[in-house]
């Protein structure tokens, strides 16, 4: 592992055991991440995205089984490491933002508690240097009077209140990874840009590298640095923002673009067709060949590997074969990505 970067990983293959036989949720996944930087992680629900990061942490089901793959963090393999190693990593090196706040937070403890527990444990405080480091946090995070709102629980808050709870909790023990799971998924759009802001914010406070687990594109323009789009078990492309948008090459990332609803959107919403497979018995070839319009042969038939298209570019689609046929993307990309840098996407201004 390079001194750039602070987290590897490489070949991550990962099973469940059901009665039906063998899930392949997770099929050979490579990525890394530097530190201060945001990858975001898209793709359609059941993907894989939040299996691969609950590995990053080592909270898998107890059918769980990694078959392969190497999760290097800080130069150090997580993998095969006991469950008492990685509660000393859990919090303290790499903490998470769950996807629900409301089940998230103990609706028994107050949220003073509930912080301060992890000052204590994980920092070693004091009940008194607890109490205002907690105080500290949730000012940070845009809680008002908190030291008032210390005494409270959960029920008492709003949707984004308590997401900015969550975040107060998972920032206590000062991670160097922080892995946000659709964190603005349950909230109205104006939560969601103050909660992508304030991540952002806290970011360059801290210093921290952040994964960010989403299906939302618009969230993604604001948020990443690189993007990784995820779809049964496996990365199909991988690049920067604009990569992405301007340039995308794997027709998964050509139909999630066209399925965006734009303020001009007319009509029915374009919907990728089918259904994502069983990864039961995932197919031979290409995963998302039978719901491709362009698939090939040899989709059918062969999985395309990682073909790199630019310096930090990469795509899993035969069509970026040299003797594949040209193919159009069926959406004009430029034109895609110039709304969102003139217009509001998703409740937040994508300019700034």
């Amino acid at each position: 592992m390079t001194n750039d970067k602070l987290l590897q990983v490489e070949n991550l293959a990962l099973s469940f055991k059901t009665y039906d036989g063998l899930v392949q949720a997770i099929r050979g996944v490579s990525f890394e991440v530097a530190p201060g930087e945001t990858l975001a992680i898209v793709g359609e629900s059941g993907s894989g995205k939040t299996v691969t990061t609950r590995a990053l942490m080592g909270l898998l089901a107890d059918n769980a089984q990694i078959e392969s793959g190497k999760i290097i963090y800080k130069g150090e393999d997580l993998v095969g490491k006991s469950d008492k190693t990685m509660q000393t990593i859990r919090g303290n090196e790499i903490a998470m933002i769950f996807q629900d706040p409301m089940t998230a937070l103990n609706p028994t403890l107050n949220i003073g508690q509930q912080i301060t527990e992890v000052l204590i444990k994980k920092r070693g405080m004091s009940a008194k240097e607890a109490q205002a480091e907690a105080i500290h946090l949730l000012a940070a995070c845009g809680i008002v009077e908190p030291e008032k709102r210390l005494k409270q629980y959960a029920h008492q808050f709003s949707g984004g209140q308590r997401q900015r709870i969550v975040i107060a909790i998972a920032l206590a023990g000062q991670p160097d990874l922080l892995i946000a799971d659709e964190p603005t998924t349950a909230l109205d759009v104006t939560i969601q840009a103050q909660i992508i802001d304030l991540l952002k914010d806290l970011q360059a406070k801290f210093g921290m590298a952040i994964i960010f687990i989403t299906h939302d594109l618009g969230v993604v323009a604001k948020v990443a640095d690189r993007v990784a789009v995820m779809y049964a078990g496996k990365f199909v492309e991988m690049g920067s923002v604009d990569d992405i948008f301007y340039n995308p090459q794997h027709p998964y990332t050509w139909g999630l673009l066209t399925a965006m609803p734009t303020a001009n959107s007319q009509g029915q919403l374009y919907a990728i067709p089918g259904t994502p497979p069983s990864l039961l018995n995932p197919p031979q070839g290409d995963a998302f060949a039978p719901r491709n319009e362009y698939a090939l042969a040899i989709d059918f038939q062969k999985q395309p590997p990682l073909f790199q298209v630019s310096q930090d570019h990469f795509a899993a689609t035969w069509l970026l074969h040299p003797d594949a046929p040209d193919v159009e993307p069926p959406v004009n990309i430029k034109e895609r990505w110039s709304y969102f840098k003139e217009k509001k996407v998703g409740g937040f201004d994508a300019n700034k």
